[in-house]
């Protein structure tokens, strides 16, 4: 490791509680007015040049959930607190700590905290971050042609 990286690195970040990190901001999930999430945050773990990767800590406050949305690139995501479900796909699941799930590029996400507990994940992004693509109206139509997507959705208008 050259000089330069040495001192960009943060060789140590301790765990505080709460789920938080020393020296770790936690950020607002997204910058987006028009409700398409409720009640999310987002720390960034670990952030560098050098590393082709980007690890992120998002929280999903009892009964929030992240935006309906598909991306270029693919996620991995380990649940590390708290229950709820993911859609990927037109998959709906239940999820808990320590559950790995993979998101395959350009396919529909979200992920829902359970009504009585937070949902707290880690997610594994490439450091090239695309712009995340939502669902046109026709989109959600075809999603909601599945009845578990229907039923997870809950009717609610994700656009």
């Amino acid at each position: 490791m050259d000089e330069s990286t040495a001192s960009r690195a943060k060789i140590h970040r301790k765990a505080q509680p709460g789920y938080r990190w020393e020296g770790v901001e936690r950020l607002p999930y997204k910058e987006d007015e028009r409700a398409l999430f409720k009640a999310v945050t987002r720390q960034i773990l670990f952030s560098d040049p050098d590393l082709a990767g980007e690890l992120r800590y998002f929280e999903v406050a009892p009964g929030g959930y992240s935006s309906l949305e598909r991306h270029e690139l693919m996620h991995g995501v380990l649940i590390l607190r708290g229950r709820g479900q993911c859609l990927v796909g037109t998959e709906v699941r239940a999820v808990g700590p320590h559950d790995l799930v993979t998101v395959p590029a350009w396919t529909w996400h979200q992920f829902r905290a359970a009504s009585d507990e937070p949902l707290g994940f880690l997610c594994l992004v490439d450091a090239r971050r695309d712009k995340p693509h939502l669902p046109s109206e026709h989109d959600l139509a075809e999603l909601k042609a599945n009845p578990a997507v229907a039923e997870f959705l809950g009717g609610r208008h994700q656009r």
